[in-house]
């Protein structure tokens, strides 16, 4: 399940410890891949800048915990593209020692995002939630605690590898629970226009002029470019300056996507337009798209 090679080419690095979600998402993704899990966001961004590996599982967005912090703000000095998009099911489960029992836990622990998407769990066995890095090392601590009134909510892999038991399959709340990631690496790996559908995802400040932000994205308007996501956050601690990014479908060499990004750098500042990568759309978004159609 878990193999390691000595040559990055072969690797892909992820935040968190064996058996977590995104050591699920590289599986599933890159299965031919061997990974290099890592402490911390830069730690995974690092090891791809110093050759240590040939790309990272980066997460951005769950569907029900929304953006995932600090990530948007070390993407644009990083200096490493989007080479491609995963989008990885968060399927929870109630992880315990051989022979314990739900009914009997007096705690549960994980990562903040996974204990908040697991009310109706913690509310049900009245059992006191305790905050983990990470889902895998939750789980891989109570492997190590033995006690069997202590149980981690985590990954299915977790529980092969710290030798746990499933206590209980799917607790999340919710059965949409999905994470986006961004596989980035060293170069850009552009699809052939047309090729492909395609995501380019841009990051830029704006002119601090009225109407600024309005006019820039103008040119996605008038140009059909539909925009998939849209975000603002505060930059270099100050509550005037902000940064936007955005994720357009379509490919920087097609007239029309050109037109608009011309637009765009018209209305910003000289060298604050950066296209953080263009990659193919993943089929989740379709599928999704016609899911939601045909429920509506």
């Amino acid at each position: 399940m878990v193999k390691f090679v000595t040559d990055a080419k072969d690797i892909i690095a992820f935040q968190g410890e064996l058996g977590a979600n995104s050591h699920m998402a590289c599986i599933e993704a890159r299965p031919e891949l061997s990974v290099l899990p890592c402490h911390s966001f830069e730690e995974m961004l690092a090891a791809v800048q110093e050759k240590r590996a040939a790309f990272a599982m980066v997460p951005v967005e769950n569907s029900v915990a929304g953006r995932v912090a600090d990530i948007h703000h070390l993407l644009p000095g990083s200096g490493l593209y989007i080479v491609d998009e995963h989008f990885q099911r968060i399927n929870a489960m109630l992880l315990g020692l051989k022979g314990a029992k739900p009914e009997e836990l007096e705690e549960i622990h994980s990562h903040v995002h996974a204990l908040g998407q697991s009310r109706k769990l913690l509310q049900e066995l009245s059992a006191k939630p305790v905050q983990h890095p990470d889902t895998a090392g939750a789980a891989r601590d109570v492997s190590e605690r033995k006690n069997p009134k202590i149980a981690a909510i985590g990954p299915r892999l977790a529980a092969e590898i710290y030798g746990l038991e499933i206590l209980r399959e799917s607790v999340e709340d919710a059965d949409h629970n999905t994470t986006r990631m961004l596989i980035m690496g060293r170069e850009p790996m552009i699809p052939k226009v047309n090729s492909v559908k395609c995501i380019t995802t841009i990051i830029f400040k704006v002119r601090s002029v009225p109407a600024a932000l309005y006019k820039a994205l103008g040119g996605f308007a008038t140009n059909g470019i539909n925009l998939t996501k849209l975000e603002s956050y505060m930059i270099g601690g100050s509550f005037a300056a902000a940064q936007f990014y955005v994720d357009a479908d379509g490919h920087p060499d097609e007239p029309a996507m050109k037109l608009a990004l011309e637009e765009l750098q018209f209305f910003c500042p000289e060298g604050a337009v950066q296209v953080l990568g263009t990659y193919p759309s993943h089929p989740f978004r379709e599928n999704n798209i016609s899911t939601a159609i045909a429920s509506s």
